[in-house]
């Protein structure tokens, strides 16, 4: 059974850091691309970032560039994101996926972890 289960959202105030982690099961977590998605209330999901198989590639929205930063840990079957300088527009909840290639759509979704930023 394909588990995706994400943590270490929470409330932080504008300027503070988090991280969030996502520990993966049931499937060949090394050989999947993987990416963090976030809803924010009344809007549309949204990429925040993705990484290759290896790690070797990474790749940010705009809105997060010099901010965020992605990572795994194969050994561990976990993804990570590293969020600084937090601002209230990144208040949203935070989705790990798994995707079969780079180009391919989403594969699996994780039930998401909640990131409130505010003073």
């Amino acid at each position: 059974q394909v588990q995706l289960v994400e943590s270490g959202g929470g409330l932080v105030q504008p300027g503070g850091s988090l991280r969030l982690s996502c520990a993966a099961s049931g499937f060949t977590f090394s050989s999947y691309p993987m990416s963090w998605y976030r809803q924010a209330p009344g809007k549309e999901r949204e990429l925040v970032a993705d990484i290759t198989s290896t790690g070797s590639i990474t790749n940010y929205a705009d809105s997060v560039k010099g901010r965020f930063t992605i990572s795994r840990d194969n050994a561990k079957k976990t993804v990570y994101l590293q969020m600084n300088s937090l601002k209230p527009e990144d208040t949203a909840t935070y989705y790990c996926s798994a995707k079969r290639t780079w180009f391919s759509g989403i594969a699996y979704w994780g039930k998401g972890t909640l990131v409130t930023v505010s003073a």
